[in-house]
């Protein structure tokens, strides 16, 4: 029995889920396969107060096939996809909105590797969305329009993506700030475990984030200056309203960031005292040892005039003068380090 090809999360061409809006008065998406949405797509026309979204996946090769066989996206948007990483970034394209938006992974544990990019073009009636790895915040885009979240337009699918990854991306920062905390208690109370280098592996990937997932401001200026005929008033306004409270979030991880700096060079500053300490121990003890060694040294040659070799409280008084020079010596150091203090 010969077995079924890959699929890799989606149909045959690579769509993964597909909803129509606006059939019905309650707003709500309706669920679309590959063959409806090439119907519906024939018959936009006749639809002019629907519209459809379409996500795929591109890890299926056919997916980018399908979409330059069925639609008429710009050519910015295929451009976008083959583009190295770059910061997220909504702008205006044939009358259309290209947006890149850079999300973390479902599984995301702060690794670098755990973010990944997700493509959109939307226009008044159609919302193709791409990723290569599933993402949180268009899951749970996905998730809200199956459990029949009304849908005004276009334009609020993105914005509800763009809040998604923002309520995903402020989870992100309650669990760095927990850890966080934690560890600057456990620094107070002198019992820090935590080393440097996991530190900075999470400041790392918290700059990371923050450089991909901080809005483009030029492209986002132009786009609210100057919105597309089509996109309603009222969601250029709320669109303007999801990126300013992204960009607070976006605050609070840069805040995060210097917590985890300040943290680190207090931790650098611990273990610099503490190899201080263990060098001035060393050097104590290396200073407590050299009259001992310098007097045993000068006694045991074996040469003629060796002093109080023929006195018999000889090793009483060498012990003394041993003793003396020792205990001078000990002062001498922590005197010094009390200086230093």
């Amino acid at each position: 029995m010969q077995s079924a090809p890959l699929s890799y999360g989606s149909d045959q061409s690579g769509l993964v889920c597909g909803y129509l809006f606006g059939r019905g008065a309650d707003g709500k998406g309706q669920p679309l396969d590959t063959d409806a949405a090439c119907a519906w797509l024939k018959q936009r026309d006749q639809h002019p107060r629907e519209f459809i979204w379409l996500h795929y996946n591109l890890a299926n090769t056919a997916s980018e096939k399908w979409l330059h066989e069925h639609t008429a996206l710009p050519d910015e948007f295929y451009e976008s996809l083959h583009e190295g990483p770059r910061s997220t970034r909504i702008e205006l394209a044939d009358n259309t909105l290209i947006a890149v938006v850079n999300d973390v992974l479902h599984d995301f544990s702060f690794e670098p590797s755990d973010i990944s990019t997700l493509w959109l073009s939307v226009d008044k009636q159609i919302v193709i969305s791409a990723r290569r790895k599933p993402l949180r915040a268009v899951d749970s885009l996905r998730n809200a329009v199956r459990n029949g979240e009304t849908i005004r337009s276009s334009v609020e699918l993105l914005i509800h993506l763009l809040r998604d990854q923002a309520d995903a991306l402020i989870k992100i920062v309650r669990d760095a700030i927990a850890t966080v905390d934690s560890i600057e208690d456990s620094l107070l109370a002198g019992k820090l475990t935590t080393k440097r280098a996991s530190l900075g592996a999470q400041r790392r990937v918290l700059v990371r984030l923050q450089r991909l997932l901080a809005p483009e401001p030029s492209a986002l200026f132009r786009l609210l200056q100057k919105p597309p005929a089509w996109m309603a008033e009222i969601d250029a306004q709320e669109l303007r309203q999801s990126t300013e409270e992204f960009s607070m979030v976006l605050a609070d991880m840069a805040s995060l960031q210097e917590r985890i700096k300040l943290i680190q060079e207090e931790i650098a500053a611990l273990a610099s005292e503490a190899n201080n300490h263990s060098l001035f121990v060393l050097t104590v003890v290396t200073v407590l040892a050299l009259p001992i060694n310098i007097i045993a040294g000068l006694l045991g040659m074996n040469v003629g005039g060796i002093p109080l070799a023929e006195s018999k409280h000889g090793f009483l008084i060498v012990v003394v003068i041993v003793a003396s020079f020792t205990v001078i010596a000990g002062w001498l150091a922590f005197r010094r380090q009390r200086d230093v203090r």
